[in-house]
């Protein structure tokens, strides 16, 4: 089970039976809004509600990496997109719905719906 809570920490909770452990994977000093996995569950997506974006990897255990930072563009969500694990979809409060490569971060495609987007 991945937790975050709002100091930005992302926590593992290994459960069996009655016991659990619990082990800190990343800390990105953001508050985390939410956990996306990616299809394959291989990456996580961890979004941030000021609009960045991180990648974790649970089999490599490293570090979050910073994919994107739309923190001027009042994000709301991000998503993958499929099938596969290459790209990220995000869209903002005014509409616009981005599409970012999940390799380096780079800004790819947009389309505006024209309409406010609310969660």
């Amino acid at each position: 089970l991945y937790f975050s809570a709002q100091e930005g920490i992302l926590s593992f909770y290994h459960i069996k039976d009655l016991q659990y452990e619990i082990k800190i994977c990343a800390d990105i000093s953001q508050p985390i809004s939410s956990l996306i996995f990616s299809p394959d569950y291989t990456n996580l997506l961890l979004v941030t509600d000021q609009g960045t974006v991180y990648s974790y990897s649970p089999a490599h255990s490293g570090e979050a990496v910073k994919l994107l930072d739309t923190s001027s563009s009042c994000f709301l969500a991000a998503d993958f997109l499929t099938p596969g694990n290459n790209y990220c979809v995000s869209v903002t409060v005014s509409g616009e719905v981005q599409v970012w490569s999940l390799e380096d971060g780079t800004f790819l495609s947009k389309l505006n719906l024209g309409i406010e987007v609310q969660v």
